[in-house]
């Protein structure tokens, strides 16, 4: 065991049997500014935080011949046991699937593979530094607006104000961060929030709607193709992992990835590596990830549907954004930002919301979300008159072809008369027929994305025609 001393003020402690190994990430973190001390398996690393509680620890998974791992595992919970906030980041040059996920359960924050990108290694290390941190946390919409870059967020709802000071806290580390959440609830605001309040806030912010993306054209739209990879290849395309770089990439709807495409995306996101469609050359690439789905993945784990590898790999940070109907009192907040949006838009400078309005809109129930109500109050907005808003306005609006909210129940099939299929096959049919099959606002009108009305049109055999 031997002290490897620095002007630092950061302490990292690496657990490693092999002298190179720890010559070289010692002097790799030295130069980073870090206090380093070194141990050569189990004693050894207990003898070091008998005397110092390091802030972080890089343990190897193997100190035998055995190369399964579970010398690691044992003395990761055994280290997580004994310092359960100091994290740990796993390396090992025998890294496996099993082995990873295990890792991740056992309470590692991050699994590094041998031989490592020095520069993602010293990324991975101070993310989980800044993670760790206590910070002090923002009671007020106010404080955070001074703190954080929100401006296209609005709401004062406590539930909403707990997100943005998790965003505030991990925007500027390069976490993964998962957004969930129902359609229409803002997960790409919250993204582009994270991305705003980074520090690759002035790199390129990259938006993927992975379920719009085909398995056929999974690698070329995320990982590009050169000329000639296939017959309408005629130049060299760059992917949105490459035109992300430096920055951070959105992958938008990642629950609906099938098996195949699930496997090409985790590899970039573990070795930060990937070959365009049609060449042979590995091209290495530095993004923040942040992923969205309106799905549960950890039931689409246990029923073998999404990679459980995969699913550790994006969600060390989770944030779920509550449906409108759970923050009732920000919908008058959310209806008076999109009229005064409107106001500038339409030339309608005295255009105002009655307070009978608002409180009639925050007794609506939303199952679209934010996008429903953003929706409806633009429809209104462009079929009304008055200047000011009443309720009458937006029942004829919010909800055409409906008379009142109290006779909804009436236009309903009997109960057990239809499935939810048939249901749904008939209005998109109506959908349809009544925007004359143009995709774009049928999609608006039914309060879902166009890419998710696409499925669903090829789902029933709807026809259509491209926009």
């Amino acid at each position: 065991m031997q002290r490897i001393a620095a002007p630092a003020d950061r302490s990292l402690l690496i657990i490693d049997d092999d002298i190179a190994i720890q010559t070289s990430l010692s002097l790799l973190f030295r130069k980073e500014g870090f206090a380093v001390r070194v141990a050569d398996g189990p004693f050894d690393a207990f003898e070091v935080i008998t005397e110092e509680t390091p802030e972080l620890i890089l343990l190897d998974m193997n100190f035998s011949v055995d190369t399964s791992g579970d010398d690691g595992l044992r003395l990761l919970r055994r280290l997580r046991e004994r310092l359960p906030k100091v994290p740990v980041i796993l390396i090992t040059g025998w890294g496996s699937i099993d082995l990873a996920v295990a890792g991740m359960k056992a309470g590692a924050k991050d699994f590094i593979t041998k031989p490592w990108q020095n520069e993602y290694l010293v990324q991975s290390v101070r993310t989980a530094l800044n993670l760790a941190k206590v910070t002090p946390v923002s009671t007020s919409r106010r404080q955070l607006d001074q703190q954080f870059r929100f401006d296209n967020i609005v709401g004062e709802d406590p539930k909403l104000l707990a997100i943005l000071t998790t965003i505030g806290r991990v925007a500027p580390t390069d976490a993964p961060v998962l957004i969930t959440g129902e359609s229409g609830t803002g997960k790409e605001l919250i993204a582009e929030a994270i991305h705003q309040n980074s520090r690759r806030s002035h790199q390129p912010f990259v938006k993927v709607n992975l379920g719009g993306i085909s398995s056929t054209l999974f690698e070329s739209e995320l990982f590009g193709h050169v000329r000639g990879a296939f017959t309408d290849a005629k130049t060299d395309r760059a992917g949105r992992f490459e035109r992300a770089h430096k920055g951070s990439i959105f992958l938008d709807e990642i629950g609906d990835l099938d098996p195949a495409s699930q496997v090409k995306l985790l590899r970039v996101l573990q070795d930060r590596t990937f070959e365009p469609l049609g060449s042979s050359k590995s091209r290495t690439v530095d993004v923040r990830v942040i992923c969205a789905t309106n799905r549960n993945l950890e039931e689409m784990v246990h029923q073998g549907h999404f990679r459980e590898d995969l699913y550790y790999r994006i969600n060390l940070i989770t944030v779920r954004l509550p449906a409108l109907r759970e923050r009732p009192g920000d919908i008058p907040l959310l209806a008076s930002y999109f009229v005064d949006n409107l106001k500038v838009i339409y030339n309608r400078p005295d255009l105002r919301m009655s307070p009978p309005a608002l409180t009639w809109l925050k007794n609506l129930p939303l199952p679209g979300n934010i996008r429903q109500l953003k929706n409806g109050v633009e429809r209104t907005v462009l079929l009304t008159t008055s200047n000011e808003l009443q309720p009458d306005d937006f029942e004829q609006n919010l909800m055409p072809g409906r008379e009142s909210v109290s006779t909804a129940a009436s236009s309903l099939p009997d109960v057990g008369s239809m499935t939810l299929d048939q249901m749904e096959y008939q209005m998109i049919q109506r959908a349809m027929v009544f925007h004359q099959n143009r995709v774009a606002k049928v999609a608006r009108a039914l309060g879902i994305t166009r890419f998710a009305l696409y499925r669903r049109l090829e789902k029933f055999g709807i026809p259509y025609t491209e926009e």
